[in-house]
Order: structure tokens, then sequence, then C-alpha cells
């Protein structure tokens, strides 16, 4: 069957199909795809051999530079038409006639003239993201569906006709090329990696302080201060290496974490089977898989055989999702409601059918989920941008990236200090026309002032102190991609994280055992703490979980299946039980279905003896039926109840009563109950020839021996718990947003130690979310902690309902349908083992062990940074404060000057250099995580840091303007005097370096600082008495009684430094309390 391009993708039905109301609302065909000129994926990996679990291995040397993470995201470079289109590899920057003759077919002439529009406005200097699109004309609510919403609806048969395939024969190979021209190939571009040019081209253009001192750098050399020219240019340098460097160790540290993983799939072409790359899937593909495959593109089921897929990565469900072939029925939504299925559409507006929510497409399989149970094959219905993986991959592009609050304030710091500088020069200008000096003069001694002003040391202690940072993180098995994001996690004051994956495990895990009154907890008990009259139940409600059990065993000792059946093996290893399969045979299995809601199988045990009415037989061997299922299911077929192998009681009313209530209980708090049971005889239906004497046909026993159930939860990562109470505690708002339902997310709220409150305030579900607008969503989310029943939308919506609320926002996630709100999010936060391809390039932190606490040490880090520059700019800016005033008290009042070139040369080494360098590497105070975080707007240098720094520079130009003033009491400044004068400002500067520490650090904790302070003391003295430093800075050897009286002065600074920190102490202890007390109330 030959398609047209109008035909391609999407199925519009008829009348006569049993979606036809669906018809008006499907999905448009596609617009012709050009590729990038980049070779194919596979190019770069050896052909299959033909083995199923061969995994094909890269034959270029940097073929991992190719993709990012895995052979689904392919770097392309970034290249688009000028009205927003792909371009091919040779297009110019004009658009061409193809590209216009598109827009124009697509979108009318009124979207070409928008377009149009748009890329004038991108050209005047409008910022565009790497991932941006021009915005088209199409209104929202006109958004067609994807093609699994629509196939959803579909047969079989209409699914197979549309693409004019069998699923016998798939695809003719003929026609391969022509779908790939068409449909393009089944994977995502992402960017290239900048070059290195560029990425120092943008550190510098894309941050106002490195402009600002550049242009000091410029102005200095034009005035012939060539020294102060070449220390800016030195220090701008030294910012772009250690920058670089540091985000280069980041990059290689993700390489090593995300070796190349190449997707691959099993599909039928011209009848023949083959193993090909996913990249070359078009749709039309019949693929095949089975247990741990992961599904290749969105798919329409055309056969199901127990499968059971992992759609967590997408829905954010813990549970797998059963598949079967059957089309799934549309849902009539009422009229006029305009939100369903956690978007805007236009089917309940007037009432008509809309497709069913992504979560019940049980007939649809989706690119990137994980086959847990089972097998099945189906045909391809959508690739690329075009599945439900893509669709939220294109709204993760769609966001633009934020800069962070550090970033935000040095913009801002850096706006001040160019206002400052201005300033300093025409006050200079000014003083110097009303003395009637020369203009010239006082405006070189002006523009000397002002780029004195500019603390040329800030690019450098802040890129320093962030790169440390990343370093110490680095340790700690978080990787940083980009320096200022690891200050940002400081200043975060909600942090929204996704439950499955990140604060749970993502695998059920047995919690709990229940036999015969007595429950057993899992794996805090073991079954030598186990009474002694239950052991006998509890090894054999552990025996017939691990026999009634499909799962498989990996090459490296792990089970690979069900997720129920994996946690039914798992938990034998707590009791040091082995697998019970490995000595029993097998003979019939009757599969788990919804009707039925149990599992049953039958066969013998292969051992000589056999337990027969409670003795042991060696002739008679007995076919055992194992069942595990739904209490419900499993209860009312049994009439006995297990104690041991001689003792099963009957099974009266009352204790009937008293094991489903504890069931019930047990469910209540979000826990899966797995019941089992056992009787004789086989697990098939009984035949016709002995339908007289048996049970009628397809009849399930009723006569069997309950042993127990067993309760299994997602649970919570170790650690969790505690770090989310140190978060809660240091004022930071933990949200959890779940795909689950309402009572699950609830039950792991409350074990994590979330502030739930009650069930209607504590917990916001996504039907609910869409009820409201954006004021109504942003003044409900700061009294709410859970959020279930998500889709990617309702997480975005969330993250900036806080933003708007003024929040700095960290968002954690592991799944695809994380992504857009990890980019959306201020920081973004993937888990590194579990953690999908999308979610990583998403976010902006990367977990290694996935382990959720290691977010603790990053806010520390974080919070420890920002107070460490804050300590820095303190001591930078009152020295410079100190000498600019000395300066220009000493000009406009025409006196001697206090300081010559040379000694303003090393005072400035001082301030720039390692003494100020080093009170970036503080320790980090063991009570920073009590202090609320800092808010966004919140400026750098707050009113509490200005009054240090004044009080810092007034105590330096107090002390020296005492020596400066006792030394022209003669009207004669002398070498003797100048050198006095130029020490006191030196010891008074160390003395304020060591007294700007941190708060909580100990004199000698920080052994850079001590070791640098003690450095400059010393060479302040060879200054002083080494007759080679006399003659080039000018300075005089000074007796016993003038150095006593300088370290008088300075020893008059430390007690009044230490009185300044004692209060700032005990300003800060009640800032803290107060804001505890806040966070309580």
């Amino acid at each position: 069957m030959k398609r047209s391009q109008s035909q391609e993708i999407f199925y519009v039905p008829t009348a006569t199909t049993s979606a036809s109301a669906l018809s008006r609302h499907a999905v448009s065909a596609r617009a012709p795809v050009t590729r990038p000129s980049s070779p194919p994926a596979s190019s770069y990996f050896s052909p299959f051999s033909g083995d199923h679990d061969e995994v094909p291995k890269p034959t270029t040397p940097g073929a991992s530079s190719h993709f990012a993470y895995s052979t689904t995201l392919v770097r392309h470079p970034h290249r688009e038409g000028t009205l927003g289109l792909p371009l091919p590899g040779n297009s110019a920057v004009l658009p061409k006639l193809e590209e216009l003759r598109a827009v124009a077919e697509s979108e009318g002439a009124t979207g070409l003239w928008q377009r149009t529009v748009g890329a004038v406005k991108s050209f005047f200097g409008q910022k565009v993201s790497s991932y941006d699109r021009l915005p088209t004309t199409q209104p929202k609510e006109d958004r067609k569906d994807t093609p699994s919403a629509v196939f959803a609806h579909h047969t079989i048969e209409d699914t197979l006709a549309h693409f004019g395939v069998s699923p016998t024969t798939g695809l003719p190979s003929a026609s391969i090329s022509g779908l790939l021209q068409t449909h393009g190939y089944n994977e995502f571009s992402v960017d290239v990696p900048e070059p290195l040019l560029v990425k120092f081209a943008k550190t510098i253009y894309e941050n106002p302080l490195i402009l600002l001192l550049c242009g000091s750098a410029t102005v200095s050399a034009v005035m012939g201060n060539v020294d102060d020219a070449v220390s800016i240019t030195v220090a701008v340098l030294i910012v772009l290496t250690v920058g670089f460097v540091q985000e280069r160790r980041s990059e290689q540290s993700l390489e090593a974490l995300n070796k190349l993983v190449p997707h691959h799939c099993h599909l039928i072409r011209d009848g023949q089977p083959l193993h090909v790359l996913a990249n070359e899937l078009v749709p039309g593909d019949i693929v095949t898989f089975t247990t741990g495959d992961r599904i290749p593109a969105d798919i329409r089921l055309v056969a199901a055989l127990d499968l059971e897929i992992d759609e967590s990565s997408l829905t954010g469900e813990t549970t797998a999702r059963r598949k079967d072939i059957e089309p799934c029925k549309p849902v009539l939504g009422p009229p006029g409601s305009a939100f369903v299925n956690g978007h805007a559409n236009g089917y309940a507006m007037h009432g008509e059918p809309e497709p069913v929510a992504l979560a019940e497409r049980s007939c649809i399989a989706y690119m990137g989920t994980l086959v847990r149970n089972g097998r099945g094959s189906g045909i391809v219905i959508a690739t690329g941008t075009q599945t439900e993986f893509g669709v939220i991959f294109s709204m993760m592009q769609e966001v633009e990236e934020k800069r962070t609050p550090l970033q935000l304030s040095m913009d801002e710091l850096a706006k001040k200090l160019s206002l400052i500088s201005f300033g300093v020069i025409g006050v200079i200008c000014i003083i110097g026309v009303m003395q009637q000096r020369s203009w010239l003069d006082m405006f070189t001694i002006g523009v000397s002032l002002a780029v004195a002003a500019i603390p040329e040391g800030l690019p450098i202690v802040t890129t320093v102190t962030l790169a440390l940072g990343v370093l110490r993180m680095s340790k700690r098995k978080a990787i940083v991609k980009k320096l200022h994001s690891v200050e940002g996690l400081g200043c975060v004051s909600v942090i929204c994280s996704d439950k499955t994956g990140t604060l749970t495990k993502n695998e059920q895990t047995v919690l709990e055992i229940y036999v015969t009154d007595e429950l057993v907890h899992v794996p805090s008990d073991t079954l030598a703490q186990t009474p002694l009259s239950h052991r006998a139940a509890v090894n054999k409600t552990l025996e017939i979980g691990a026999l009634c059990n499909n799962a498989t065993v990996k090459e490296d000792g792990t089970f690979v299946g069900q997720s129920t059946d994996v946690a039914l093996l798992n938990v034998m290893s707590a009791f040091e039980q082995g697998d019970p399969r490995l000595d029993f045979t097998r003979r019939s299995e009757l599969p788990f279905n919804s009707e039925r809601k149990y599992m049953a199988i039958s066969g013998v045990h292969n051992s000589s003896a056999s337990i027969v009415n409670g003795s042991a037989s060696k002739d008679i061997i007995r076919e055992m039926y194992y069942v595990k299922g739904s209490i419900e299911a499993i209860l009312e077929r049994c009439k006995f109840y297990y104690v041991s192998d001689d003792s099963t009681p009957s099974l009266d009313v009352n204790t009937r009563s008293i094991i489903l209530m504890k069931a019930q209980a047990t469910a209540s708090r979000g826990l899966r109950v797995i019941a089992v049971a056992y009787g004789y005889g086989s697990a098939e239906a009984p035949s016709a020839a002995r339908a007289s004497t048996a049970l009628p046909s397809n009849s399930p026993k009723n006569n069997l021996v309950f042993v127990g159930f067993q309760a299994m939860l997602d649970p919570p990562r170790k650690g969790v718990a505690d770090a989310i109470n140190l978060l809660q505690n240091g004022g930071v708002q933990v949200v959890m947003i779940t795909g689950d339902a309402e009572e699950t997310a609830l039950s792991i709220a409350r074990s994590l130690g979330l502030r739930v409150g009650s069930r209607n305030s504590g917990c916001l579900t996504g039907r609910e979310i869409d009820r409201m607008n954006k004021t109504q969503l942003m003044e409900r989310v700061g009294g709410v902690s859970v959020f279930a029943r998500t889709t990617p939308k309702h997480k975005m919506a969330i993250v900036e309902a806080f933003q708007a609320r003024g929040a700095v926002v960290a968002m954690t996630g592991d799944g695809v349908n994380d992504a857009p709100a990890l980019k959306m999010a201020d920081i973004g936060v993937s888990m590194g083992k579990s953690g999908t391809d999308v979610a990583k390039e998403a976010a902006d932190v990367i977990l290694v062990d996935d382990n959720f606490s290691t977010i603790i040490p990053a806010v520390e880090e974080g919070k420890s940074i920002f107070h460490n520059i804050q300590n820095f700019l303190s001591f930078q800016l009152s020295t410079a404060v100190a000498a600019l005033s000395l300066i220009t008290v000493s000009t406009m009042f025409g006196l001697s000057n206090p300081l010559n070139a040379m000694q303003i040369l090393f005072i400035n080494i001082l301030m720039d250099g390692p003494p100020s360098q080093s009170l970036g590497v503080d320790p980090v105070d063991p009570q920073v995580m009590r202090r609320p975080p800092r808010k966004k707007n919140e400026p750098i240098i707050t009113k509490q840091l200005t009054i240090r720094i004044l009080f810092s520079a007034t105590v330096i130009v107090l002390g020296t303007m005492y020596i400066y003033l006792y030394a022209l009491s003669d009207d004669n400044m002398s070498r003797r005097e100048q050198t006095m004068t130029f020490t006191c400002f030196v010891f008074l500067d160390l003395v304020s370096a060591v007294q700007n520490r941190g708060l909580g650090c100990g004199i000698l904790q920080n052994r850079m600082l001590v070791t640098t302070v003690s450095i400059s003391f010393l060479v302040q003295l060879t200054l002083i008495y080494v007759p080679f430093m006399q003659s080039i800075f000018q300075t005089e050897a000074l007796g016993i009684l003038d150095i006593s009286r300088l370290v008088l002065i300075a020893a008059t600074s430390i007690v009044l430094h230490e009185a300044r920190r004692r209060y700032e102490r005990s300003l800060s202890a009640s800032m803290t309390y107060a804001a505890a007390a806040e966070e309580m109330a």
C-alpha cells in the first residue's frame, strides 16, 4: 500500500471506525525532516551478529563525543533557518524558497508573517537559547494529539491497514530510505559542546563584573597606568583559566559516569528478523521485545503475553502496567470542562470524546519504558519528537536557562561599582576645579582611585571558591556541571522532589510478613528473632512466594521480571533462604489476570520425600498447587490456615475476619498485600473426561490452606528522612511530586517526615491543579507538601508557582517526566545511576550514587561559599574604602601623600592577594544549616555587611590617621614617619583579614589564612629592615618604641573587632531563632 505524504503518520478514522469522534482532532501530517549533516548513528558501531542480547561496540575512538549519554541523544550543531525551521548543512543564513513554502503551507500567510517578525526581533539583540524555537500562531487549544493518543483507540486491523504492513513480514527494506527521509531518525538532537574560544568569550561578555574589569584595564593602559592594566588583565586570565579548568573536570567526570549506551531493538523487515540500532526505526516497523528490553519507540501492541511495562520514568507510577491489545475506549468529558488529563484541551468544551489519559493507554508501549515481564510485539506509530518521550523533551527545550542568584547578585554589584567609579572620578574632578588644579591631572588621579576601588580580586576569589566547592562535591559523589550551580543550592528555599527513584528506590521491597496473628518486619527482624511457633509459617510464606514466581536471574545474580516477583525473591536473602525453585519441577501454570486476581502453579518437589497429611512418605509424590494474589481472591478460596506441617486448623469466620482486617489496615498505609496459599493437584483446568468427578471447567480450587501474606512497598532510600529533617530545620520547604495515587503518596510522605498536615491541605492532586489559575495555584502551593497524580506539565506549573512566590527552587528527579521541571527550576538535580538520559541532560547537578542525602552537603557548601564571598568582600572593600579615604582626604586638604606609589601597590597586593583569597576557603560553619536560606533578590552586600565594611574601614582609617597626624605634627613628613603610616595601615589591614573570617571559624581552623597573614607580616618586616627593599619602597628601619606603638594600635583593633564579632554572632542567633519560630508557626 503506497502512502501519500498527506497520510504519513497519523490515522484519521472514518465514520465507520470506533474512534470516529476523535477524527476531527487527529494530528496533522509531519513536515519533512532534514537531518543535520552528520553520519547516522549506526556508522559509529559494529554490525549486529544476531545474538538477542548482543550490545554493539563503538568502532570509532571518538564515538562518544557524537552522543550525549546514549545513542538516543545525538549531538548536532544547532542550525536553524531564519524562520526557525531546521536547515540543511549547506544552507545559507537567509531563508530559502523551500523553507518559506513549508511555513506558508503549514501555518498560512499569518504564520509566515509572525515568524518573519520574530526573526527580525531576534536579530536585534533578543537572546535565544540553543533549544528555543520561534513561536507559531497556532493557539494552544488547537494543538493536535500525539500518535499514541490517536492509535490507542484504533483496532489492530485499522493500524496495520493505515501503515500498510503485515505483522509477520513487516516493512520492505526498499521503503526504509524514503521513510527516513520523510520522518527523520528516531533520535533527539542536542548541541555539541561549545569550542574553547567560545567558552572563554562567554565568560567575559556574560559577566558584567569581568566587563567592568576589562574596561578598567583599557582605561588604565590609555592613561599610562600600565601596572594597573597588567594586574587587572592577569586577574581576568586567572578567572577564565580556573573556571574553564574546573568545568572541564566536571565534563570529564560526566563522561566517566555515563558510558555510551547504544539503544538497540529487534524488528521484522521483509519477513526476516533483524537486530538494529533504535535510531533506524521508522513508523510502520514491526518490533518484538521481551523481559528486560527497553521500548525503542511509541508502539501500538499487536501481541502481548503476560506483558507488564515499567512506565515510572514517564508517568511516575511505581507499579508496572499490564498491557493488552484491545483498543481503549474514549472518555466522554462533561461539557464546559476545559481541563482534562493534566492539560487544557478542547474536547470537553464541546462534550466530545477525548483520548484516554497517558497512563491508561493499555495497548500502547512508550519509548524509553522497560519491559518488566512477559513479551510482545507491535507496530511503531511514532518516532523521535512525535513520541510521548519527544513531547516531554520538546517541553524541556522550550524552557530558558536561568542565572543563579549569585550571578544576579554579582551583576547588581558590578552595576553599583560602575556607578561608584564614575562618582569618584566626578568628585575628584570637581575638587580639582574648585582648587584650580589641572583638570587633566585630577582626572588621572580620579581614574586611578576608581580603578583601585574596583575589587579585581573578587572574580578570582569567587571562581576559586566555587571551584573548590565543586571539587569537594565531586568527592562526595555529586557532579556540578557549572560553577555557579553549587552556590545556587545554598539559597534554595524550596526543594521539589520526584518520589519514584529519587526519594524511594523505585523497586518493590517486602517490608512485612503476616502469618497467623504474627507480624514480622523486614529486614529488622530475622528468622532467628521470629517466635518458634511461627517460624514454619514464615518459611512457608517465603517459599510459596518464591515458587509462584516468574522472575529470572541475570549473570550478576540480580533478578529481572515483574516488580512483585522480584521483591518476593529478594526477601529470601533477608532470612538466609535460597531459591526453592531449584528443587521444584513446575508442571502447569495459571497466569495472573485482572478478573482472576491471582496466579497459580503446580508441580512436584524433587526431594526424595513429600509431606502428605503431616507424615513423610517416600512412595507418594503428590503434585502441589501454589497460589498468590490479592487477599480477597485468595482468602475466599481457603478453608484452612497454616500453623505448621502438622497443624492446619479450619479457617473459621472470626479468624478470616481478623486476617482480612489486618490486610486492610496494612493496605491503608500504602503497602501492597500479596497473599499466598497452597493445595494439591494441577493448576490446569480439568479435562472433559474428568468433568463429572472434578470441579467445573475453569473453576478455581476452593479448599486451599491460607499461609500468610507479604506486604511490600517502594521504600524510601536510606538517609532520606534524616536529610529532609535537616533541610526543614534549616528553613527549606521540601515538597514531594509524584504520579502515584494520593494515598500512596501521603503514606510515603509521612514516613519521610514531610510536614503533610491534614489530608485536604497537605496534598494537592493534578486534577485539582487543573481547576486552578496561576494566581490560585501560587497562593495554594505554600501550604502543600505532597502533589499526587501529576504530569510533566503539572510539575512545571508547580515549580513556576513557587518561583512566583519569590522562592529559589531546586528540582530533583530521574525520569523523562521530570526533565522539563529540572530545567525550569533554578537548580536541577538528577540521579546518576537511575537517571534517564534526558534528565541528566537537563540537570545542573548529578548525584552519582543516587543518594538524596548528598543534597545536604551541597546546600552546606552553597551557603558556606556565599558567606565566604561576603567575608572576602568585607575585607577587600574595607581596605579599598580606607585607602581611598586617606588619599581623598590628603588630596582635598593639600597634604603630603601618606603613601607612595610602591606602598599603595603592596597594599593592593594584600587586598587582592593571598590573605584575601584565603578567606574564600573558610571551613563550613556547623551552624550554617540552621540559618534560613537567603532570598533570591537579596543583594550580596547586605545592610549588616555594609556596617561591617564601614566598621573595619573606620578602624583602619582612625589608626592610620592617628599615626599620620602624629607625623605631621612637625609639618614635615620624614621617611620614618611615612614608614610608620604605611606599616600601621598594613598591620591594621592584616588584623581586618583575620577578623573578617567566618563567625563560626576558629582562628586556627583556616590554616591558609593564618599562613598567608603570617607571611604577609614577615614580608612587611622585610620591607622595613632589608636595605634592598628599603630603597624600593622608600622605607626606614623602625625602633622598638615605634613598633611597640604600632602593635598596640593593632591589638586595640583586635579587641574592637572581637566585640563586633560577638555582637554579630548574637544577632545571627536571634535571626536564626526568629526564622525557626516562624517556620514552626
